[in-house]
């Protein structure tokens, strides 16, 4: 199985497009490209195995473009060398946790001690509604 990738090996398939991004700001916000959007060509991408780009496809299909490159937008930040290096993060975050397989579960069976505790708390909730369903007076 390949290592997972990291943003210098991924750099050459990483398209950014530069936009002015939304929300308040001002003049600032109005004049300046700050929002950054990467697109990663990961089919094309030869660090990542054939199974890795699957995975990506199936876990992150919401993220893809039209074209069916991996998108990231980022314009929270007031610089467009911030919110470049925000995008980056995220998309090597997204990666990682794409590719990322969760060991598979081994069945154990209750300890003993567990078995008397879970016995033991039926039996006093069974005694606290058992108490409170006694006879009613006669009126």
């Amino acid at each position: 199985m390949k290592p997972l990738p990291t943003l210098e090996c991924l750099a050459p398939w990483i398209d950014a497009v530069f936009d002015r991004g939304g929300g308040p700001g001002g003049q600032h916000v109005n004049k300046v490209s700050t929002r950054v959007t990467l697109l990663l060509d990961f089919e094309n991408c030869d660090p990542l195995s054939a199974w890795q780009k699957q995975r990506i496809r199936s876990r992150l299909k919401t993220r893809l473009s039209a074209d069916g490159r991996l998108r990231v937008v980022s314009q929270s930040e007031r610089s467009q060398l911030a919110n470049r290096q925000d995008a980056a993060e995220r998309m090597l975050r997204l990666i990682h946790a794409a590719l990322y397989v969760q060991r598979p579960r081994t069945a154990t069976r209750p300890t003993a001690a567990s078995r008397r505790r879970r016995l033991g708390e039926k039996r006093a909730r069974s005694e606290t509604k058992r108490q409170r369903g006694g006879a009613w007076p006669d009126e």
